[in-house]
Protein backbone atom coordinates (compact mmCIF):
# COMPACT_ATOMS: atom_id res chain seq x y z
CA UNK A 1 0.00 0.00 0.00
CA UNK A 2 3.06 2.18 0.47
CA UNK A 3 3.89 1.84 -3.03
CA UNK A 4 -0.25 3.13 -4.26
CA UNK A 5 0.23 6.64 -1.47
CA UNK A 6 3.89 7.48 -3.09
CA UNK A 7 2.47 6.87 -6.37
CA UNK A 8 -0.75 8.98 -5.92
CA UNK A 9 1.46 11.76 -3.94
CA UNK A 10 2.35 13.17 -7.15
CA UNK A 11 -0.25 15.32 -9.44
CA UNK A 12 1.87 14.36 -12.36
CA UNK A 13 1.02 10.98 -11.95
CA UNK A 14 -2.78 11.50 -10.67
CA UNK A 15 -3.26 13.30 -14.43
CA UNK A 16 -1.60 10.45 -15.76
CA UNK A 17 -4.61 8.01 -14.36
CA UNK A 18 -7.15 11.01 -14.77
CA UNK A 19 -5.80 10.54 -18.52
CA UNK A 20 -6.34 6.69 -18.45
CA UNK A 21 -9.69 6.52 -16.59
CA UNK A 22 -10.97 9.31 -19.29
CA UNK A 23 -9.65 6.76 -22.13
CA UNK A 24 -7.65 3.03 -21.15
CA UNK A 25 -5.44 1.87 -23.39
CA UNK A 26 -3.45 4.86 -24.44
CA UNK A 27 0.39 4.81 -25.99
CA UNK A 28 3.21 6.48 -24.17
CA UNK A 29 3.44 9.09 -27.53
CA UNK A 30 -0.30 9.84 -26.54
CA UNK A 31 0.10 9.97 -22.62
CA UNK A 32 3.04 12.19 -23.05
CA UNK A 33 0.85 15.07 -25.33
CA UNK A 34 0.03 18.22 -23.07
CA UNK A 35 2.94 17.31 -20.78
CA UNK A 36 5.61 19.45 -20.04
CA UNK A 37 8.44 16.79 -19.70
CA UNK A 38 10.87 14.31 -21.57
CA UNK A 39 9.36 11.15 -23.11
CA UNK A 40 12.07 9.48 -20.22
CA UNK A 41 10.36 11.55 -17.38
CA UNK A 42 6.58 10.49 -18.44
CA UNK A 43 7.54 6.73 -18.65
CA UNK A 44 9.58 6.92 -15.16
CA UNK A 45 5.87 7.99 -14.02
CA UNK A 46 4.59 5.21 -15.99
CA UNK A 47 6.97 3.12 -14.27
CA UNK A 48 6.12 4.27 -10.29
CA UNK A 49 2.40 3.84 -11.17
CA UNK A 50 3.01 0.21 -12.37
CA UNK A 51 4.86 -0.82 -9.71
CA UNK A 52 2.17 0.39 -7.31
CA UNK A 53 0.12 -1.62 -9.60
CA UNK A 54 -2.16 0.68 -10.71
CA UNK A 55 -1.85 0.36 -14.51
CA UNK A 56 -1.06 -2.28 -16.73
CA UNK A 57 0.48 -2.83 -20.22
CA UNK A 58 -0.41 -4.94 -22.68
CA UNK A 59 1.44 -5.05 -26.45
CA UNK A 60 -0.30 -4.21 -29.37
CA UNK A 61 2.12 -5.00 -32.21
CA UNK A 62 5.03 -2.29 -31.85
CA UNK A 63 3.06 -0.32 -29.66
CA UNK A 64 2.45 -0.68 -25.90
CA UNK A 65 -0.55 0.10 -24.20
CA UNK A 66 -1.53 1.54 -20.80
CA UNK A 67 -4.65 0.37 -18.93
CA UNK A 68 -5.86 1.75 -15.77
CA UNK A 69 -6.25 -0.62 -12.78
CA UNK A 70 -8.52 0.69 -10.21
CA UNK A 71 -8.35 -2.59 -7.80
CA UNK A 72 -5.41 -0.77 -5.77
CA UNK A 73 -7.51 2.69 -5.30
CA UNK A 74 -10.32 0.79 -4.10
CA UNK A 75 -8.44 -1.16 -1.29
CA UNK A 76 -6.96 1.97 -0.23
CA UNK A 77 -10.75 3.35 -0.01
CA UNK A 78 -11.77 0.28 1.65
CA UNK A 79 -8.70 0.29 4.54
CA UNK A 80 -9.03 3.77 5.19
CA UNK A 81 -11.97 5.76 3.81
CA UNK A 82 -14.69 3.66 4.48
CA UNK A 83 -14.58 2.93 8.38
CA UNK A 84 -13.44 6.60 9.00
CA UNK A 85 -16.86 7.14 6.39
CA UNK A 86 -19.40 4.85 8.33
CA UNK A 87 -19.99 6.73 11.14
CA UNK A 88 -20.97 9.95 9.43
CA UNK A 89 -22.94 7.83 7.13
CA UNK A 90 -24.98 5.92 9.45
CA UNK A 91 -25.61 8.93 11.41
CA UNK A 92 -27.11 10.93 8.51
CA UNK A 93 -29.28 7.56 7.61
CA UNK A 94 -30.71 7.62 11.23
CA UNK A 95 -31.27 11.49 11.05
CA UNK A 96 -32.54 11.12 7.75
CA UNK A 97 -35.22 8.05 9.41
CA UNK A 98 -35.86 10.50 12.21
CA UNK A 99 -37.35 13.42 10.10
CA UNK A 100 -39.34 10.98 7.90
CA UNK A 101 -40.90 9.53 11.35
CA UNK A 102 -41.88 13.31 12.06
CA UNK A 103 -42.95 14.20 8.76
CA UNK A 104 -45.92 11.65 9.28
Amino acid sequence: MDEVFKALADPTRRGLLDRLFERDGQTLGELEQGLSMTRFGVMKHLKVLEGAGLLTTRRRGREKLHFLNPVPIRLVYERWVSKYAEPWASALSELKTEIEEEGR
